[in-house]
């Protein structure tokens, strides 16, 4: 039902943060939810009907969107996390501000395909190769916020400070466009960046404590601070990481970015994986959030974050796809929970609402949108649901339909997408971008023509 811009919404069932509810209406006006009542049967007159199990949009609190071109590439034989980053850094050097549009756009449609509402872009591709800036420094920047836009989702665009090829070292041939030069040219240029735009939201991040000289990590977290924005980092993904920031610093790299003044609510460390006790504990007592990303993780034989120990600590989970191996946040929920139980040969670490919790309230946070993430009034009206008779969903009682999204169900079964109470996907059809598949092949065909 449209009337002076409001939409009623008809979920026949719908996770309300604690449990499954059939029966439920949803009034949407200049993109808020304004009214959820429930005990309503059947579909009121004129209102839009979505059939299967709604719930809150999905957060992808970590990407970075021109890593979709490596799919399948980087999986052709063995190698590590360092030769796979060989490869993504020739992908890298190839980007324009308008190639870039293209891909992210695609990939972002993809997402939103896939129940993702918001995405959190990691993002430090800056300058033209050399290092050279554009003529509007912040044109890449702006690329992916116009995607983010024609791909009908949210974005929080996390500005990467990316300063050293390691330690102190300069950067490297391929790294040379991606650095500022130093952390303060970095914060000049971010500030730049429009916030307060409806669908995007700026924020932070250090690449990582390699990447960032510790005298010039504080610029960046004074810069968040300053603008209560999201900061991110990529923390421990590898032993070398560790192993380094030792031998430069004699400490860790969480009690690096501690010492620094970089950890904080409004901090979420990245993959997370490799921690001492103390750095579990720094993390949490700061109510640091994790972001994990299990896919890439896992694809790139990173090994299996501590989350347990870090959420019993004190630190908020999230989730994110990273480097878009697949882009699945029930996957990466669902993976988070069947990695913890190979770990550690026991079930049970998570309950589904727990997982759905990371993937939606608590990924929202992530990226600065308190706002997002559940489907309540006053809310955003970002909402996804989910098929329930596909032949992974098809059987369960509805009232498990939780469990069956976060154990069962994949990115295949989204059929509906609302990002502020506008339709983006409907009945599994991007209604933007209607041939994603055409638009993603022929993108990275483009990238990939001179191979």
């Amino acid at each position: 039902m449209t009337t002076q811009g409001t939409t009623m919404y008809w979920l026949e069932h719908a996770w309300l943060g604690t449990h499954v509810e059939p029966g439920v209406a949803v009034d949407v006006a200049d993109g808020r939810i304004t009214a959820v009542r429930t005990g309503t049967a059947t579909p009121p007159p004129g209102a839009v009907a979505l059939r299967g199990l709604t719930i809150p949009g999905l957060a992808n609190a970590h990407s970075h969107a021109f890593h979709r071109a490596l799919r399948g590439t980087v999986q052709v034989g063995s190698g590590t996390f360092w030769t796979w980053r060989e490869v993504m850094y020739d992908i890298a050097g190839r980007l324009t501000p308008d190639s870039y549009y293209a891909l992210a756009r695609a990939v972002y449609a993809e997402m939103a395909l896939a129940g993702i509402t918001c995405v959190g872009e990691f993002h430090y591709l800056h300058h033209a190769p050399g290092g050279t800036p554009y003529d509007d420094p912040n044109a890449m920047g702006e690329a992916l916020i116009a995607a983010a836009a024609d791909a009908g989702i949210r974005i929080t665009l996390l500005d990467t400070a990316y300063l050293s090829a390691g330690f102190g070292a300069p950067p490297g041939q391929h790294q040379q466009r991606f650095s500022d030069g130093s952390a303060d040219a970095w914060a000049e240029r971010a500030a730049a960046l429009k916030d307060g735009r409806a669908h995007a939201r700026i924020g932070a991040a250090i690449h990582s404590v390699r990447a960032v000289p510790a005298e010039q990590l504080g610029t960046v977290a004074q810069w968040a601070a300053a603008r209560q924005a999201p900061l991110h980092v990529h923390l421990s993904e590898q032993t070398a990481e560790n192993d380094a920031c030792r031998e430069h610093h004699g400490c860790t790299p969480t009690r690096l970015l501690a010492d620094h003044g970089a950890l904080g609510r409004r901090t979420t460390a990245v993959h997370a994986t490799h921690l001492t006790p103390e750095d579990i504990g720094l993390l949490g007592g700061t109510g640091t959030g994790v972001c994990m990303c299990p896919t890439t993780e896992r694809d790139l034989a990173d090994g299996i974050g501590p989350a347990v120990p870090l959420q019993q600590h004190g630190s908020p989970l999230s989730l994110g796809s990273d480097s878009h191996a697949v882009i699945d946040l029930l996957e990466e929920a669902r993976a988070m929970e069947l990695d913890e139980r190979l770990r550690t040969r026991t079930r049970g670490h998570w309950t589904a609402a727990a997982l759905l919790r990371a993937a939606t309230a608590d990924g929202h946070a992530a990226l600065g949108w308190d706002d997002a993430g559940t489907l309540t009034t006053g809310a955003l009206a970002d909402f996804t649901t989910i098929a329930l008779d596909s032949v992974r969903t098809a059987g369960p009682l509805p009232r498990l339909a939780a469990e069956t999204a976060v154990f069962a169900a994949s990115a295949a079964d989204v059929r509906h997408t609302v990002v502020g109470g506008r339709q983006i996907v409907r009945d599994g059809t991007h209604t933007l971008l209607p041939d994603v598949p055409t638009a993603l092949a022929e993108t990275i065909a483009a990238l990939h023509a001179s191979d």
